[in-house]
């Protein structure tokens, strides 16, 4: 067997409960009693005894989540071992949360963990504006992990009293803690903004990090593959 290709792509100890494997795999440490959200189909390979089981509701039912029409389909991954999990060679982002909020595009969801509380959020400013449908993310908040997926390497901005302007079509995350508010002009819509109709952007400020990524394009942001 290659030793050099073990050296440079083989499994190594975890040392957190999430970490990169490359930049387009999430390596999940699981554990008894601590369950993880995952997109459904997102699973590459896993070691150990790891049980896969449709996300259901209170009442025992699937629960499919609308975002603009379309289905949110994720899976509980139960127990032991090392679980890897990927998105159709999307870059991959991991995110500890320690008693935070974090505003996620659905899209861009890979893997959270349970004990997070999720809920469906719309996004100020653009319920009518955007792509006519308007713009809904996920809010996890809480302590534990996130993976989330970008169309290459993202850009993490910190906004601090300075606005910091996001095309919303390369918008990927925020941390909730952030004033948000939106911006758009006809006058520019042919030098900017190529997604949304008109030159809009989405506008931050205070304490807290945007996750853009270097792609604007919008075709599939809102539907989540199962």
């Amino acid at each position: 067997m290659d030793q050099q290709m073990i050296a440079a792509y083989g499994q190594t100890a975890p040392t957190a409960r999430m970490q990169a494997h490359g930049n387009k795999i999430c390596r999940v440490a699981m554990q008894q009693g601590y369950d993880l959200f995952a997109k459904q189909g997102s699973m590459i390979a896993y070691t150990g005894f790891i049980t896969f089981n449709p996300w259901r509701d209170s009442r025992g039912q699937r629960a499919r989540g609308a975002i603009t029409g379309e289905k949110v389909e994720l899976m509980q991954c139960t127990g032991q071992g090392d679980l890897y999990l990927a998105d159709y060679g999307a870059d991959v982002v991991m995110l500890q949360l320690n008693g935070e909020a974090l505003s996620v595009n659905g899209a861009n969801i890979l893997a959270f963990d349970a004990q997070l509380t999720k809920s469906i959020e719309s996004i100020p400013g653009l319920a009518a504006k955007f792509s006519g449908n308007g713009m809904f993310n996920i809010k996890l908040e809480g302590t534990g992990w996130v993976a989330i997926t970008t169309q290459g390497t993202p850009v993490v901005l910190n906004p601090g009293e300075r606005e910091t302007y996001v095309d919303p079509d390369a918008l990927v995350a925020w941390s909730s803690g952030l004033r948000v508010k939106t911006k758009s002009s006809m006058r520019a819509m042919n030098l900017i903004g190529r997604g949304s109709g008109e030159a809009m952007q989405v506008a931050f400020t205070g304490s807290g990090y945007v996750v853009v990524q270097p792609s604007e394009d919008s075709t599939d942001r809102f539907h989540i593959r199962g």
